[in-house]
């Protein structure tokens, strides 16, 4: 890699893959355990099996196997499909632009979650130490 990072470039993807995975189970213990000042104005809990429930035990779980990197790619995928569905769902009704319907943060965890998924666990994770992870060149040349 030619950047002055470059040679950074595996842990600083683990950071980003811990860090983000914790970020986003932040909001699922909101919505679910009512941790972080819980959800809406009364800081409550989601319904029981209502779907923002679904919806938080995916961010809870999802972003701590992210975090881990333990089952990444799956939870990464899914945790992806879920946030572009809360975009369509809860934010694009309201304007065309994200910047305008506050639905930044569903947009770029979408994108940085499906990169996750591409990219695999990486160095640090509990994928890379049981053997069940592959570097993205390895992938692609097995397939």
């Amino acid at each position: 890699m030619d950047s002055f990072l470059g040679k950074f470039s595996g842990i600083i993807y683990a950071a980003l893959r811990m860090v983000s995975g914790l970020m986003f189970a932040q909001h699922g213990a909101q919505k679910i355990l009512g941790m972080f000042g819980g959800m809406g104005q009364d800081g409550g809990t989601a319904p029981l099996f209502g779907l923002m429930f679904f919806a938080g035990l995916i961010e809870l779980v999802g972003g701590l196997l992210v975090a881990v990197g333990f089952k990444t790619s799956w939870a990464a995928f899914l945790a992806s499909g879920q946030m572009a569905v809360a975009y369509f769902m809860s934010h694009a009704s309201r304007a065309l632009m994200p910047i305008e319907n506050r639905g930044e943060p569903a947009v770029i965890y979408a994108f940085l979650f499906l990169y996750i998924a591409a990219h695999g666990a990486g160095m640090f994770s509990f994928d890379a130490a049981f053997g069940t992870s592959k570097k993205p060149e390895e992938a692609s040349a097995t397939a």
